[in-house]
């Protein structure tokens, strides 16, 4: 229902298309100059290695959560579901406030906030264990919080990304964005299993979770750290 209701709104959009620039040709350069953009933009690089850090990790600690949950913690496939339930709630409220967080602290520190709200709950899954009621409540308090935090991320990024990119080659940098930000999840799953059969499942939960929270790190020295509102697009000669 979601799909449907942004499809009919899409369709409601009129807006003029920027025409592609008569000097570029093939499908080659016009990737090229999204990859271009972002690799040598202070802003949008450290954005995308940072989001891509963690992507990569998380889909490795995705990769193996449920069979950690359900074999080594007895979890029921009911519970399970009300578990991961609890991560969209905390998707839901991290969705209302990721904006307030923006305002108050500013994007670039909130998408930073994110980057760590993100992983650092989800150490609380490795650390599971004691009584049965003592471990679901770490499993719930780990959905909900890693819920919060990926929205968070994700808001603020996704406005920082938009306000930063000139409108001539928004499409040909958001797809080499995202070619790099979802190309390297199912890397990170692959690495995730190869990392579960050689050293365990739980200690792999641990590694992949604090890797995660160091994807952070790409940030620190960067302009993104101090961007308090929407940065400005590049001058055009800057992405000729």
């Amino acid at each position: 229902m979601s799909f449907l209701a942004s499809a009919v709104s899409l369709r409601r959009i009129r807006a003029e298309e920027p025409p592609i620039d008569t000097d570029e040709s093939g499908m080659r350069e016009l990737l090229l100059a999204g990859v271009a953009f972002i690799a040598r933009d202070p802003i949008m690089r450290p954005t995308l290695t940072a989001a891509a850090t963690i992507n990569l990790f998380n889909l490795a600690f995705s990769a193996l959560f449920v069979l950690y949950v359900t074999t080594e913690l007895g979890v029921s496939p009911g519970v399970l579901g009300l578990v991961l339930g609890a991560g969209a709630a905390g998707g839901i409220l991290g969705a209302v406030v990721a904006g307030r967080v923006g305002r108050r602290i500013g994007l670039g520190p909130a998408f930073a906030l994110g980057c760590l709200l993100f992983p650092l709950p989800l150490i609380l899954v490795p650390l599971a264990g004691g009584p049965p009621a003592l471990a679901l409540a770490a499993l719930f308090v780990a959905e909900f919080g890693a819920g919060l935090g990926v929205m968070i991320l994700d808001i603020n990024a996704g406005a920082i990304i938009l306000a930063r990119t000139p409108d001539r080659i928004r499409a040909r940098a958001n797809g080499a964005f995202r070619f790099v930000n979802y190309g390297i999840r199912p890397i990170g799953a692959v690495v995730g299993g190869l990392l579960g059969e050689t050293i365990g499942v739980r200690p792999t939960l641990f590694v992949v979770t604090i890797a995660a929270t160091l994807g952070v790190l790409w940030l620190v020295g960067s302009p993104v750290l101090r961007l308090r509102d929407l940065p400005e697009a590049p001058e055009e000669r800057d992405e000729a």
